[in-house]
């Protein structure tokens, strides 16, 4: 690959702004394009739908890029890395069938128990097999997860306590709840245990560790109310100390790969490994064919290397000859959201205090400018603050300190993102 490189970053929330970051700092960038980007300026923002393959094909042959970096996983799931499979532009994320570890629970289910990766018990229900589906509810003990098997955008698994509950959810979703994406609902046995997020980059050769992060997702402090795409995040995870990660490795991370290997499916991109700690033990509760939103805006802030040395490591199967170098320091995430959020939110309040964050980093989720310059919210999730530390306590310390600073109209955080890592 050449020595300087144009690279079109497809995206627009905090994972895309926090890679868009990392990318900026690297001396073989030569020009970085977002889209559609939002009000952060790593980059130039470009007004393409990441969807809207043909156009992004102009784009890039316009303007002669050399590689696609795909933040979110819809475009992944429908195939862009085929789309672009003979030409020139290399394209980072898996090819469109091994994207179903994503865009399929069922699929991702029957492949770990294919390969005898550790998961929970679970089983495939439709509409015609719903009786099935209520009896497997009754020989489970609460509480009891459903999952639409299709993307959902992060809103597709719902826990319940009751089993009356449970049975009217899964009729519910098999009726149409989340549309198409819940046709088929995997019920799983739940797992109870601590949560951390592993991530690997591959070339569908090799594959290296990017440092561990744990997210919170529940929008009310001391993990209450309703799940959210994520409230703020943490690396690096101190349970996830060496002989947890050993088993990580070898339960989970090579079966994989051997297993995408086995079935002959590309991938040159990131997995995400959402597991659950069981007593010492790593079990999977999900895979993503991407970075995961909100831990990318610690992970990035403490990858030391190149990320487009492994970028090209990923295109052009060399990570092999690829260092990966960790920050030491923590990295604490608080997320700022609108109110309402992950209900209905109001959008387009002025942000104030971004200048005044000192050291802190300031990733972007979402968010936009006005013909005045100033920043305005436009989501439900709207910026990550971010700290180093010295320690967890440190980072988070510094992290909350600057969620103060930033302010606009229906500002909402958690006040304790990380203190259960430090009791």
């Amino acid at each position: 690959m050449k020595e300087k490189v144009k690279i079109l970053l497809l995206g627009s929330g905090g994972r895309e702004c926090a890679i868009a970051w990392k990318i900026s700092q690297s001396p073989r960038l030569e020009k970085l394009f977002v889209a559609p980007g939002n009000a952060a300026k790593f980059g130039t923002n470009v007004a393409l739908d990441p969807m809207n393959f043909e156009a992004v094909k102009e784009f890039v042959d316009a303007n002669e890029i050399d590689m696609i970096v795909v933040g979110p996983e819809n475009p992944l799931v429908a195939g862009i890395y085929d789309y672009f499979r003979d030409h020139s532009v290399k394209v980072i994320g898996p090819s469109k069938d091994a994207a179903q570890l994503e865009g399929s629970k069922e699929f991702a289910k029957e492949f770990m128990f294919r390969h005898h990766i550790p998961t929970a018990r679970f089983m495939s229900v439709t509409a015609e097999t719903i009786e099935e589906g209520y009896h497997f509810l009754e020989s489970l003990k609460a509480p009891y997860v459903l999952k639409a098997d299709g993307l959902a955008a992060g809103k597709g698994v719902i826990i319940l306590d009751s089993l009356a509950d449970a049975k009217d959810t899964l009729s519910d979703m098999l009726e149409g709840m989340f549309g198409g994406a819940s046709a088929t609902v995997v019920i799983e046995e739940f797992l109870s245990g601590i949560e951390c997020s592993v991530f690997v980059v591959t070339d569908s050769e090799d594959y290296r560790l990017l440092p561990v992060a744990k997210d919170y997702k529940r929008v009310g402090e001391g993990d209450t109310g309703l799940n959210t795409g994520g409230m703020g995040s943490v690396s690096p995870v101190p349970f996830a100390d060496e002989a947890f990660m050993e088993k990580v490795v070898k339960n989970i991370v090579e079966p994989t790969l051997k297993g995408l290997k086995e079935e002959n499916l590309e991938y040159r991109g990131f997995i995400f490994l959402g597991l659950i700690n069981v007593e010492g033990d790593p079990m999977v509760i999900e895979y993503n064919c991407r970075m995961g939103d909100p831990e990318t805006e610690v992970v990035m802030p403490r990858l030391k290397s190149d990320i487009i040395d492994l970028f090209e490591g990923m295109a052009d199967q060399t990570l092999s000859i690829k260092n990966v170098e960790f920050d030491e320091r923590a990295a604490v995430a608080v997320m700022l959201t609108s109110a309402g959020y992950p209900g209905d939110y109001e959008k387009g309040k002025v942000i104030t205090g971004l200048d005044k964050i000192g050291e802190c980093l300031a990733f972007h989720a979402g968010t936009k400018e006005n013909e005045r310059g100033e920043v305005l919210t436009n989501g439900g999730r709207v910026i990550a603050l971010v700290a180093y530390g010295n320690d967890i306590a440190d980072a988070a310390q510094k992290a909350k300190a600057a969620a103060a600073i930033v302010d606009f109209e229906g500002k909402y955080l958690r006040n304790d993102i990380a203190n259960d890592l430090l009791r």
